[in-house]
């Protein structure tokens, strides 16, 4: 039977690179963009992939993918888009708070409610979040990206719970400083400083990242639910 797999954010560095890995290792890949059509449509060709439009923080976009989950029978979810805000919390507007918010966290919520029906009544499934380390230490400046992640990290727990009698798998990604676009916002020698702090000495590629995500999409990891998965360089251990 054909494995598909829908993945959320698939245009960002991690989000490409997953489309390139399960692509690659024999799954019919359909990946969510925002913003970047022209991208999109590159990495669906190149990968032999499909995608539609979906703002993660609207829920008319993700409720009017229901008939798209219900057609497709995906086994698999990686819940990977997100956004990173790096300032005070206190000079955050409620609205920067909220998009921050719905786009790390809300927005994964909603969709994995809207797939769940699908997995359960075929009694299998798998769902992959992304988070980050700053979820189970905090960052500062990053107040509310920390939040999120850290509630990705709960929700992963106990989904994992709630849905295991259905067959259903549910694990995280809690990632380190990645050498994507995200991280732009720090200059030469801020990142020179970070990889100071990291024991392995430098950033992971969006690669690293996709891999953790095969290994868990895999049956390879099939007794494996529930598990924060931290592939951060030795970072937070």
């Amino acid at each position: 039977m054909e494995k598909k797999a829908f993945v959320t954010g698939g245009t960002g560095g991690i989000g490409k690179e997953i489309v390139k890995t399960l692509s690659q290792n024999g799954y019919a890949v359909t990946f969510s963009y925002n913003k970047n059509l022209e991208q999109a449509k590159q990495i669906a060709l190149q990968f032999n992939a499909d995608f539609v439009k979906l703002d993660i923080t609207d829920s008319n976009d993700i409720n009017n993918l229901k008939d798209l989950f219900e057609k497709q029978n995906f086994s698999l979810l990686v819940n990977n888009a997100g956004v990173a805000h790096l300032g005070l919390f206190q000079l955050m507007s409620d609205e920067q708070l909220m998009y921050i918010l719905n786009s790390n966290l809300i927005g994964a919520v909603k969709l994995t409610k809207l797939i769940l029906p699908f997995m359960i009544r075929n009694q299998k499934g798998n769902i992959i979040n992304i988070s980050s380390m700053w979820g189970e230490v905090g960052a500062s400046c990053e107040v509310a990206y920390s939040c999120a992640k850290a509630g990705l990290i709960g929700f992963t727990k106990a989904l994992a719970k709630e849905v295991a009698p259905s067959g259903i798998r549910v694990n995280c990604i809690s990632a380190g400083a990645v050498d994507t676009k995200m991280n732009d916002c720090l200059s030469k020698e801020e990142k020179e400083s970070f990889c100071q702090e990291i024991p392995l000495g430098r950033f992971a590629s969006p690669k690293e990242i996709a891999d953790a995500a095969l290994f868990l999409a895999s049956e390879k990891s099939s007794y494996i639910t529930g598990e924060i998965l931290r592939v951060n360089g030795g970072f937070v251990c």
